[in-house]
């Protein structure tokens, strides 16, 4: 099996500096994990690596889409994999870096994303309902799936429900498929201790807010109508910026807004990556962490 070395964990714990490290020694090149990094316009409220903190060292899909582009699982399975057997064939390791867990197990793991057709009568019909009726329904339908989705996910309750209306459900789709990983991966899961992460995630947003966060963010809200639609604008550290537009929030409580999902966004990365997938963990606050972590992809290498 080919190796690939991945780098996760939750928000703010250091994944960006330890990657273009480990690529310096093993000879790597690095694949973004981050379901937001990829787009153009976007570098502020993503923490994207800047161009002279690469020291040279390829980066695939970062700065890859616009902002009003599609961007999905699907599309990263497909390009990362791409990317992988690109990199080997150079003779280096790849390095899948990131926090966002499902886009990286669907790219080591056999997941397989099924066309679907979309009934756009259903599906309007769907979008009518409240979160508590979609969620209804969904218990009702595919009740197993119902252990994998946020009652609040108004998106993927959706697509659940237009999965099963298809003809399959989801959680069927799931169960058929073995859950095994495809290639030899040695995956490193970064952590510290909760407070202390939690510090560091509320100052990463105020020197975000400094660098001009907020700049960024209206720029793109003035070049196109309903950006609050586009997939780019879901994520933490945009979407949060709605309420000021709508004049109910001041900038300040979109800032805590922000603070307050990162933190709450890390608590969900640690649960998954733990539930997930097989993870190696470093305490990044241990002097001895990055030597231990170098010991260790040795020995794996060897293998």
């Amino acid at each position: 099996m080919k190796k690939i070395l991945v780098i996760a964990g939750p928000t703010g714990v250091g994944k960006t500096s330890l990657s273009v490290n480990l690529a310096k020694q093993f000879h790597g090149e690095i694949i973004s994990g981050d379901s937001m990094q990829v787009y153009k316009e976007m570098s502020i409220g993503t923490a994207k690596i800047k161009e002279e903190e690469k020291e040279n060292i390829p980066h695939y899909l970062v700065d890859t889409f616009h902002f009003d582009e599609e961007y999905n699982v699907k599309e990263f399975q497909s390009l990362s994999r791409k990317y992988i057997d690109e990199i080997i064939s150079h003779n280096h390791l790849p390095i899948i870096c990131g926090g966002t867990g499902l886009y990286i197990k669907s790219a080591i793991y056999d997941y397989q994303f099924l066309e679907q057709k979309q009934d756009d009568e259903f599906v309007s019909y769907l979008k009518c309902l409240s979160n508590d009726q979609l969620w209804g329904l969904l218990k009702v339908i595919d009740p197993k799936v119902c252990e994998t989705i946020h009652h609040n996910n108004r998106q993927r309750i959706i697509r659940a429900l237009s999965m099963a209306h298809d003809g399959e459900k989801k959680s069927d789709i799931v169960d058929a498929q073995k859950h095994e990983p495809i290639y030899d991966s040695f995956i490193i899961g970064l952590t510290m201790e909760r407070e202390q992460l939690y510090e560091r995630i509320n100052k990463r947003v105020d020197i975000m807010m400094e660098e001009g966060l907020f700049e960024e963010i209206d720029k793109l809200v003035k070049s196109k109508e309903n950006v609050w639609d586009l997939q780019s604008f879901k994520g933490i550290g945009y979407k949060e910026w709605i309420d000021y537009y709508k004049g109910s929030a001041t900038k300040e409580e979109c800032v805590e807004k922000i603070k307050k999902n990162s933190r709450n966004f890390a608590k969900r990365q640690y649960t998954w990556f733990r539930n997930q997938m097989q993870v190696h963990w470093y305490d990044v606050t241990k002097q001895d962490y990055k030597e231990q972590i170098r010991k260790d992809i040795e020995t794996w290498l060897k293998k």
